[in-house]
């Protein structure tokens, strides 16, 4: 296992040519700071496919910064994913982030051959052998869906054990939840990095919407504060900024193997801490 820390940002794709094209401009701004990889999320049950794909390969042709497109089995045959690595494969891409995937609104249960990210894994590695470098998910605080924290701890094993290269976590706020997570699977043998993902705290409301959502818990007194500070951004942005630096510090300080930045499509807040933590350009 390489001992060099990693740092990456994730975007999503746009509906818009604007956005699309914001996003390029805001890709082009972090690429300055040479990161080890952009990577682009895939909508619920493909519905971003090929946005998805068309924003990969011009992170990767045009940006110039190696792209890794999230792929999820969930509402796409065997027929489809297969194209869809073939694709990458021939665009030189090197890198894949494999989900299970959110399930569209309105499906009730699972759709389409694979089931569960381990089958992804396992499919990706039975058609492409070693060319991709796989990241999976990791949940420190538990996957919402989850029955038990036993339970997600085996489901990222099962992950793991299927040909994970590395891991990328969800966003959370305390850094002892991560350090507790990797203590408790690597007892089980799995030693692969495990990267923080890290959330900016920009907005309240929207931090909250999205945390209720996917289970990441907001500390009382985060959210306490957050709250006082009403309509006040300028308050908001700085109380969130040195929250999130001093995370990233207790983070790496701990050993972490890198930073993964979820944008959400925008530089200024990722760029504020990774400049506090003097991050090397």
């Amino acid at each position: 296992m390489s001992q060099e820390r990693r740092f990456s940002f994730e975007f999503f794709p746009t509906k818009t040519d604007a956005g699309h094209e914001k996003l390029l401009n805001v890709a082009r701004q972090l690429a300055g700071y040479n990161p080890d990889f952009f990577s682009c999320t895939y909508g619920a049950g493909g519905s971003t496919r090929d946005r998805t794909l068309n924003t990969v390969l011009q992170l990767e042709s045009e940006v110039k910064v190696p792209a890794a497109p999230h792929l999820s089995c969930v509402g796409d045959s065997k027929a489809d994913l297969r194209a869809l690595l073939t694709q990458y494969q021939d665009a030189g891409i090197k890198r894949i982030v494999a989900l299970r995937g959110d399930l569209p609104s309105g499906m009730g249960m699972a759709s389409g051959e694979l089931r569960h990210a381990n089958d992804l894994v396992e499919f990706i590695r039975a058609e492409t052998g070693s060319h991709f470098h796989i990241e999976v998910a990791a949940y420190p605080e538990m996957h919402p869906q989850a029955h038990s924290f036993e339970d997600d701890i085996k489901n990222f094993v099962r992950k793991a054990n299927a040909g994970a290269d590395s891991a990328i976590t969800q966003y959370f706020f305390n850094a002892d939840s991560y350090f507790y997570f990797v203590e408790r699977v690597q007892k089980l043998g799995v030693n692969i990095p495990i990267v923080p993902g890290i959330m900016p705290i920009t907005n309240y409301s929207k931090l909250a919407r999205f945390s209720d959502a996917c289970g990441a818990e907001i500390p009382r007194w985060v959210r306490k504060q957050l709250e006082a500070y009403g309509d006040d951004v300028t308050s908001i942005q700085k109380f969130g900024e040195e929250v999130i630096t001093r995370m990233c510090e207790q983070l790496l300080d701990g050993g972490a193997p890198g930073l993964h930045f979820y944008t959400l499509n925008q530089a200024e807040a990722s760029l504020a801490v990774w400049n506090n933590l003097k991050l090397p350009r």
